[in-house]
């Protein structure tokens, strides 16, 4: 029960985060920078409930603006194209790469604010979760694969694909690894594939079996 409960607080708050996002996104649309105030009214919540998600209205404006520049699925996926989940999913990879490249500063804002917030030992459930834009993106790309894996291992193979596709992904290449672009393209990809492959490989154990 506790953890149904967790759960379910922990869905509720990366919905009104969304909101927020989506509130910001429609107001900055109508051409003036709104206020936290304003940002909390359209997404119909408190200024006090905007402030737990948000920091100050400058970062919420800056991640509603990233989320403008995020791929979206539907964009990516609409025209008639392969079904491999690999092809789908290096597709996935190479359009976010694209806009952590052209947003990394950002980027590296947000990460080293959320990491600020746990150094301070700031409680969990207190702590603003992090916008999840990987995620559907995935999930999206692995869709036509979803039927020929347990809904445990495509869950498995969602999150792990989540390890190297993303920001976190950039900044290991970039700093600790100091690979080039190319290079860490390369990386990306072969780890994309291993991945997909260990994922298939286990279906067919079980099948098997």
């Amino acid at each position: 029960m506790a953890v149904s409960v967790t759960k379910t607080r922990g869905n509720q708050k990366q919905r009104t985060r969304k909101d927020l996002l989506q509130a910001a996104s429609r107001l900055m649309k109508q051409g003036h920078k709104p206020s936290l105030e304003e940002i909390a009214g359209e997404a119909l919540v408190s200024r006090a409930t905007a402030y737990r998600h948000f920091p100050s209205v400058d970062a919420l404006l800056l991640e509603a603006s990233l989320d403008v520049d995020t791929p979206d699925a539907g964009t990516l996926f609409s025209a008639r194209g392969s079904d491999d989940p690999v092809a789908r999913l290096l597709r996935v990879d190479a359009a976010l790469n694209d806009m952590i490249l052209a947003n990394e500063a950002p980027l590296r804002m947000m990460l080293a604010h959320s990491l600020e917030r746990v150094a301070k030992g700031e409680p969990e459930d207190e702590m603003p979760l992090r916008q999840n834009r990987r995620t559907p993106l995935i999930e999206a790309a692995l869709a036509p694969a979803r039927d020929r894996l347990k809904p445990a291992s495509f869950d498995t193979l969602t999150q792990a694909l989540a390890l190297v596709i993303g920001t976190e992904a950039m900044i290991v290449c970039k700093d600790v690894l100091q690979l080039d672009k190319a290079r860490a393209r390369k990386v990306r990809r072969w780890a994309i594939r291993a991945l997909v492959d260990a994922a298939r490989r286990a279906g067919m154990d079980e099948a098997d079996n």
